[in-house]
């Protein structure tokens, strides 16, 4: 049995300080910045682009344990520089002078002698105006410089990577897995410099197998970064996102964020960058998901890709090894920009909704094939599409098309029920939806002009089928109204202050003192949300108003609630979801039912207020509230074409 170590302080003999050999040195700073074979790949490229290069080629085997190699055209370096590069902290990046004005990728000068310590590193180099040089670096010791052949830029090769620290080679997993991981750390370089060539290859016995070919991307910035996405992410998600491109105290934040009906069951596909560096930052994923969080659900991840542009000076790089985490000099203005950028970006989206619903929809008609749109939040106990719509004689109401002589019921009309729930004025005259009907009516084919069509037919008392100029819009009835009373309640809500229920006795809450302080700091802003706490003496506070909308709340429960996400993201938005809760429950309760049979002139009505209404292309839940099918895939269906 192993014994334990006994505490130092009982220790008789006095512990020695040494001085570590620059072997033992480097060897341990290998163990901050090269983690795994993806890593390595990662600094290489990073070197790559800093020098400038145009097309960076990676070649590696067996997952990148046994071959790593990436070759650019970038400026190179001179023989006698080669040396110099695979010493510590030796960099031409900075000067030293100062370390927050870093514009370049690498700076630290750690990853060449890190990578040399713990594998077989040879750099052969060319820059112009010199002869190209080689050197060689085998766990630490050097060979080299020495002529060699190349026409210009550089070459590293790292075979045997951990090869002088064995045991690291416990810790790698499959050779897979590091593929895969070489992989997503290209596409995430090559998404951040769309103007650059990337190849990305294994090499095998048979020669090496061509993995990712980007060319460098023509065009503007964004020209260039669609192209890019396209053929990185794919083609479903430069089409279904918005431009984002905004800017406000001294920071721009540009990129494609996708639309909420494109959401997807994990964070994967979000790729974050701040001055170009790829990073993984708990303010910015956080930012993102409060700008999504009324228009998904919460086990839903919204899709983007966004580089946050700022001067370099406001933003701290140098706070991990790897280079992966930053911090802002005023995270608040960073954070406020993502959310509103995105969230403008979704008004102005309007009634937009994703393609790869049509696509779906179009999979549920063909025989044999359940509806199951590619990562869609589903409905629980959902039929298939086609069961759905299965045109039965009992159900299709045809006396629909015929207003004036339908045997429905004359409910309350569409426009009137809007008025009633939202406290509107009633119009006066002819009311909105008979308006709307007769310029359908007046337009009579050619009604086609609106985006969302024109009314045709109500089937299961639940779908509304319109007419568009190329095709047909399929609208869920229900979930297109709650959508539209939940936007106007939130308007309501946005227009005026939350109002507030005083407690009779203000509940004293006991924290430790860090979270006291924290719950205190954020005060102010759940003060607009309808809470109000103050400091109670010692590390207690008290919560003296809740939010009126919310009724009796557990207030204990709720502060360390929103302790855990001001721990977790740096801010709260519970209280906000909590109250966007509560109003989407009203707008469910208020809104149209599933099975009320509606007249042309309130489903023409329905369609031209989601046509005007922010975020009418998904529900409350973040499913989509309409469908498209293009007249030349229903031909298709019919074998037409």
């Amino acid at each position: 049995m192993s014994q334990i170590s006994p505490n130092p302080s009982q220790i008789d003999a006095r512990p020695v300080i040494r001085q570590l050999d620059e072997a033992a040195i480097n060897r341990i700073a290998a163990g901050e910045v090269v983690e795994r074979p993806a890593s390595a790949v990662k600094e290489l490229v990073e070197n790559a682009l800093d020098a400038g290069a145009t097309r960076i080629r990676v070649d590696y085997t067996d997952g990148g344990k046994t071959l790593i190699r990436v070759t650019d055209d970038g400026c190179g370096m001179a023989p006698d520089d080669l040396p110099l590069a695979l010493t510590r902290h030796a960099t031409s990046k900075i000067d030293g002078s100062d370390l927050l004005n870093i514009r370049s990728f690498g700076f630290r000068g750690e990853a060449l002698p890190s990578l040399g310590a713990v594998g077989r590193l040879v750099i052969t180099s060319r820059a112009a105006g010199f002869e190209a040089g080689q050197i060689s670096c085998n766990g630490g010791r050097l060979d080299g410089p020495r002529p060699a052949a190349l026409t210009s830029g550089t070459v590293v090769e790292l075979r045997d990577l951990f090869h002088a620290t064995p045991a690291r080679l416990k810790f790698m997993r499959t050779d897979r897995a590091e593929a895969q991981a070489i992989h997503e750390v290209v596409r995430r370089l090559a998404m951040a410099e769309p103007a650059v060539g990337f190849t990305l290859s294994e090499v095998t016995a048979e020669g090496p197998r061509v993995i990712l070919r980007l060319d460098p991307e023509q065009g503007d910035l964004f020209d260039a970064l669609h192209g890019r996405l396209t053929r990185i992410i794919g083609a479903d998600f430069t089409a279904n996102a918005m431009r984002i491109e905004a800017s406000r105290d001294g920071m721009a934040l540009v990129g494609l964020a996708a639309l909420p009906t494109y959401s997807r069951g994990s964070s994967t596909q979000q790729y974050l960058f701040v001055n170009g560096r790829p990073v993984s930052d708990r303010l910015l994923i956080g930012a993102l998901r409060a700008a999504y969080f009324d228009v998904l659900s919460r086990d839903r991840h919204p899709a983007a890709v966004l580089n946050l542009i700022t001067d370099p000076e406001r933003v701290d790089v140098n706070v991990h090894p790897a280079k992966s985490e930053v911090r802002f000099r005023e995270p608040d203005a960073a954070r406020a920009l993502i959310i509103t950028a995105i969230r403008s970006a979704l008004t102005g989206a309007g009634h937009r909704a994703s393609t790869t619903v049509g696509a779906g929809t179009l999979g549920a008609f063909r025989p044999g094939q359940p509806f199951a749109p590619r990562d869609l939040p589903q409905r629980p106990a959902q039929t298939t599409l086609a069961q759905a719509f299965a045109f039965q004689a009992p159900v299709f109401q045809a006396p629909v098309f015929q207003a004036s002589a339908s045997p429905i019921p004359e409910p309350q009309g569409f426009a009137e029920t809007c008025g009633q729930i939202m406290g509107a004025e009633q119009p006066t005259g002819t009311g909105l939806a008979e308006t709307l009907a007769q310029q359908v009516v007046e337009a009579g084919p050619a009604s086609q002009q609106f985006p969302l069509g024109a009314a045709r037919a109500q089937l299961h008392e639940n779908w509304i089928i319109a007419q568009t100029q190329d095709g047909i819009v399929i609208v869920d009835q229900h979930a297109a109204h709650e959508r539209l009373v939940y936007e106007r309640l939130k308007a309501q809500m946005a227009a005026r202050e939350i109002p507030r229920q005083v407690l009779l006795i203000p509940e004293i809450i006991t924290l430790s003192p860090p979270d006291a302080g924290l719950i205190l700091s954020a005060s102010e802003s759940l003060a607009a949300m309808g809470l109000v706490i103050e400091p109670f003496g010692g590390s207690a506070i008290s919560v003296t108003e809740t939010p009126a909308i919310l009724g009796p709340v557990n207030a204990a429960a709720l502060i360390r609630d929103i302790l855990d996400e001001l721990a977790d993201q740096g801010d709260s938005t519970l209280a906000r979801t909590k109250i966007d809760a509560v109003l989407s429950r009203m707008a469910c309760h208020g809104s149209v039912r599933s099975g009320r049979q509606m007249r042309p002139e309130e489903m023409n009505a329905l369609l031209r207020e989601m046509e005007v209404t922010p975020n009418s292309g998904q529900c409350n839940h973040g499913r989509p509230t309409w469908v498209e099918l293009k007249l030349h895939d229903i031909e298709r269906l019919f074998g037409r074409r």
